[in-house]
C-alpha cells in the first residue's frame, strides 16, 4: 500500500512552536492532509517522552498510535472523509549539534528515527551525560556529529539518522556557513552508515541528483513542522506494509519501495537564493557570483543560500542522471484558498471555514492535491480544480526565498490574472 510519511515533526516543547503541537493535534491534522506515518519529535526531552508513552501504543509492525481514550473524541470532530484514513507514529527526534572541525565550527542539525521507546531511552541516556535534554525539545550538543551517528547506532542497530535539510545555509549538512563539502569529510569511516539526507524546503531532489557523492543515497522530504497544520510541506511516499522495517527498510536500501518525494517548489524555501534579508537585498548566484558575494547595500558577505551551494558542490549535470524517483510538486492547500480568497493570509476565517469544506466534500489535502480526478474537484469549485491543475503541471509564478524569508509560489500571476480568470468562470 502506499504511505506518505513524514518524519521531521516537532513537539511543544521546541523552541518556536505551537502550543498545538500535541500527539492530539499532530493526529487531527494528520489525518486532514493524508499522511499515514508521523514522527513524533522531540523524543530526547524528558515531559515529551512521558506524554508519549501515556497517550501511545504498540500497533502493528512496530508502530504506534494514539489510544483510543485521546483519538475517540478527535474521531468525532473529523469530516467522515479522513476518518479511515491510517495514521500511526515512530519516535523521531532532531538534535543540533555544534562543535569544531577541520579549524571551523559546525553547525548541523541532524534526524534521529528509533525503532521502539526503549532504544529512544538508551540513546537519551547516553546524550543527557553530553548536555541538557530538558532546555529544548530539539536539543543542542557540543558532539561530533560522527559521534551522534555512531551513538545513535549503538543504541540500536536499526536506528536511522538522517543529516537533515542538509542545504541549509546555518544548520546543513552541506551549508555554507557551517557545513562541510562531503559526506566523508563530517563522518569519516562512519559515511557508509549515511543512508539517506533530507532535501529541505529551498532543495529538491534534482539539485541533489547533480551531486555523485549522493548516489545510492536515499533522498526523502519531511515538513520539519512547528505547528500541526504545516506536516506535510514535504513528505515521502513509501509504498510497503505499515511496519517500522518495511518503511525504514525502504529508505535504507532506497530500493523499489521508496517511491519518491512530495515537494515544496524549491523556490519557496526559505534559503533558496541568497540575499541580505536587513537590506532588501535578494540574488540568484549569477548575481551573487557578479557581486563577488559582497552585498551592495552593506559591504557585508551576504547570505550564500541553496542554488549557489548546490552549483558550487555539484559535479554533473541535471541531465545525465536519470530519475528513479518520482518528484511531485505541491502548493499547501490553504495556500490554495487564501490566494482564490486574495489574500496572503492562509488562517482567515473565510479561508479555515473554506478549507474544511474541501476536506469535507473531497476527502484528504493529499488526495485533492494528488489524485483527485480534476472532473471531481470541478464539480465541487472549477476554480480550485484549475488551481490543482495548474499546481499538477509545474504552472506557477515562482518568487524565490532568501536569508530566512520564505519565498512565494502562486498560481495566478497577479491580481487582476486571479479577477479575469474568476470572472470568465462565474459567466454562464
Amino acid at each position: 500500500m502506499e504511505l506518505v510519511v513524514d518524519l521531521h515533526v516537532h513537539s511543544h516543547y521546541s523552541r518556536a512552536t505551537s502550543k498545538s503541537c500535541t500527539l492530539e493535534g499532530l493526529y487531527y491534522w494528520g489525518k486532514q492532509k493524508g499522511i499515514n506515518i508521523i514522527g513524533t519529535g522531540d523524543f530526547t526531552h524528558p515531559e515529551w517522552l512521558a506524554e508519549l508513552h501515556k497517550k501511545l501504543e504498540p500497533a502493528e509492525g512496530g508502530l504506534f498510535k494514539l489510544k483510543d481514550e485521546f483519538a475517540g473524541g478527535i474521531d468525532k470532530m473529523l469530516p467522515a472523509s479522513v476518518g479511515d484514513n491510517l495514521l500511526r507514529f515512530v519516535p523521531t527526534v532532531e538534535i543540533a549539534t555544534i562543535y569544531k572541525k577541520g579549524g571551523r565550527v559546525r553547525k548541523l542539525h541532524q534526524l534521529v528515527v528509533m525503532p521502539n521507546f526503549d532504544a529512544a531511552s538508551r540513546l537519551n541516556a547516553k546524550l543527557e551525560r553530553i548536555g541538557n535534554l530538558k532546555a529544548d525539545g530539539r536539543p543542542v550538543l557540543g558532539l561530533d556529529s560522527k559521534e551522534l551517528l555512531r551513538l545513535s547506532l549503538d543504541a540500536d542497530k536499526d536506528a536511522l539518522y538522517i543529516p537533515a535539510h542538509i542545504w541549509t545555509p546555518w544548520f546543513g549538512l552541506f551549508g555554507s556557513k557551517s557545513g562541510f563539502d562531503s559526506l566523508k569529510e563530517a563522518y569519516e569511516d562512519l559515511a557508509p552508515q549515511i543512508r539517506a539526507i533530507e532535501t529541505g524546503l529551498s532543495s529538491d531532489p534534482a539539485m541533489n541528483w547533480q551531486l555523485k557523492q549522493l548516489d545510492g543515497v536515499a533522498i526523502i522530504s519531511n515538513s520539519d513542522a512547528h505547528s500541526p497544520q504545516k506536516l506535510g510541506r514535504e513528505a515521502t511516499i513509501v509504498s510497503s506494509e505499515p511496519s517500522y522495517a518495511e518503511i525504514i527498510g525502504a529508505i535504507k536500501t532506497n530500493d523499489e519501495r521508496l517511491v519518491g518525494t512530495i515537494e515544496f517548489f524549491p523556490e519557496e524555501g526559505k534559503y533558496h537564493h541568497d540575499g541580505h534579508r536587513a537590506c532588501n537585498v535578494r540574488f540568484s548566484p549569477e548575481e551573487t557570483k557578479a557581486h563577488h558575494g559582497i552585498c551592495p547595500i552593506c559591504g557585508r558577505p551576504l547570505v550564500v543560500g541553496v542554488g549557489y551551494r548546490v552549483d558550487e558542490l555539484a559535479d554533473r549535470k541535471i541531465e545525465n542522471k536519470k530519475p528513479d524517483k518520482t518528484v511531485e510538486y505541491i502548493v499547501p492547500l490553504t495556500e490554495v484558498v487564501a490566494e482564490l480568497h486574495g489574500t496572503k493570509s492562509t488562517n482567515g476565517k473565510a479561508v479555515v471555514a473554506e478549507y474544511d469544506k474541501l476536506i469535507a466534500n473531497l476527502g484528504s489535502e493529499f488526495g485533492v492535491l494528488r489524485k483527485l480526478p480534476l472532473e471531481r474537484i470541478k464539480a465541487y469549485s472549477p476554480q480550485i480544480a484549475l488551481s490543482v491543475e495548474r499546481i499538477r503541471a509545474g504552472q506557477v509564478y515562482k518568487d524565490p526565498g532568501y536569508d530566512g524569508v520564505y519565498g512565494t509560489v502562486k498560481v495566478f500571476k497577479d491580481a487582476k490574472d486571479r479577477t479575469d480568470m474568476l470572472n470568465r468562470m462565474s459567466l454562464p
